[in-house]
């Protein structure tokens, strides 16, 4: 392991992050619901819209969530250092982004602030994105040092939203 992914309060394998991550993802789960001005009538009258929109990124957060774990069974763990014997996924779901599972977690979000109309979860997902794109490049300091090839895949794929980032 190089010196330079080494980040003092991290840990060796990014224990802290995983930490980081289920403490804001409870964060999210307990804060209540705040959408301010908005009328309880208007509330109601938005539901279909709400679900519209909700409804195709909740499904899409499953698919993520369910197909990136299936393509990298053999080597998922919690934290974000790769294990020993993993190997460099870049078909089905991971030809599409570079961290499904994370993109997963911020689809349901995304899906949850969109039919709650939820500021307090909006900044909270605002947050999360910076926070996932932060571990994601932790994580892609190892998997270049593991797999050399991590670069070029890199450059074909997007992190988090296909063709877009």
């Amino acid at each position: 392991m190089s010196q330079s992914n080494d980040r003092p309060g991290l840990g060796r394998r990014g224990e802290m992050l995983v930490a980081m991550q289920f403490a804001l993802m409870i964060i999210f789960a307990v804060t209540p619901v705040w959408h301010p001005g908005l009328a309880p009538g208007l509330f109601a009258d938005l539901l279909l819209p709400r679900l519209i929109l909700a409804l195709p990124l909740a499904l899409v957060a499953l698919l993520l969530g369910a197909l990136g774990s299936h393509h990298i069974r053999d080597y998922l763990t919690p934290l974000p250092y790769p294990v020993d014997h993993s190997q460099l996924v870049q078909q089905g779901v991971y030809g599409l982004v570079r961290h499904p599972l994370y993109a997963s977690l911020l689809s349901a979000a995304l899906a949850w602030t969109l039919y709650t109309l939820s500021l307090s979860h909006l900044l909270l997902l605002v947050l999360g994105f910076f926070f996932f794109d932060f571990k994601a490049r932790k994580e892609e300091g190892w998997l270049t040092e593991r797999h050399p090839e991590y670069a070029d895949y890199a450059a074909r794929v997007s992190k988090f939203i296909p063709w877009i980032y």
